[in-house]
């Protein structure tokens, strides 16, 4: 069995400004270095063997907080990224819902069937993405794994292993800025056992607008 942990970046400058951004490269805000400090320390009692992160900034300075308390390197994987948003890359929110009305609404509405235009879709983001975790789950068989990494994968990779099909991905929330998702991987299946918790936040805890 492979214990797997998801994390979501922390708060960044996108997030703050809100921007619709997938391979573009915003950094965290201040606010979302305290919540990846926060996350450290929740993480700081659970053993781990190895810390994987996206290669975005967001994912990986969230990474660092952890990495530089227990002295461990992080290595980066664009695998582990956020869907690629093609031209929806750095776009405000309140644009996309005017200016792409059907294919915002389909994303809005049914998450799981959509398409970012002229980017990936959300099957092909959560086939890339769970295709990987596995491979480092098969790699790291036996062992605690940290993954940090952003709202879309992570969402899609819970319906994966719940075994929900692409129109009810809708269904499964997103999971907020910092927030810990403990998986394991067992027997060529994953199962989730505690999804997006952020308990351990406080004041700084944030959540995604409507408009997401």
């Amino acid at each position: 069995m492979t214990h797997i942990y998801l994390i979501r970046h922390g708060e960044s400058y996108a997030n703050e400004k809100l921007i619709y951004i997938g391979h573009t490269d915003y950094d965290l805000t201040e606010r979302g270095h305290a919540q990846a400090q926060k996350t450290a320390e929740y993480l700081s009692n659970i053993h781990v063997d190895a810390i994987y992160s996206s290669d975005l900034k967001r994912a990986y300075n969230t990474a660092l907080h952890t990495a530089q308390m227990r002295g461990m390197a992080v290595e980066t994987n664009e695998n582990l990224r956020e869907i690629y948003a093609g031209d929806w890359e750095d776009v405000p929110f309140d644009t996309l819902v005017e200016h792409y009305k059907t294919e915002y609404k389909l994303w809005l509405e049914n998450v799981g069937e959509a398409y970012c235009v002229n980017g990936e879709s959300v099957k092909q983001m959560q086939s890339r993405f769970v295709g990987e975790v596995e491979k480092l789950a098969k790699r790291n068989d036996g062992k605690t794994i940290f993954i940090f990494t952003h709202s879309t994968p992570i969402r899609v990779f819970k319906a994966a292993a719940d075994k929900k099909s692409a129109g009810e991905i809708k269904d499964v929330p997103w999971a907020t800025n910092s927030s810990v998702t403990h998986a394991v991987y067992e027997n060529g299946e994953f199962s989730v056992l505690e999804y997006g918790f952020n308990g351990f936040l406080g004041d700084v805890a944030t959540f995604l607008p409507t408009t997401v």
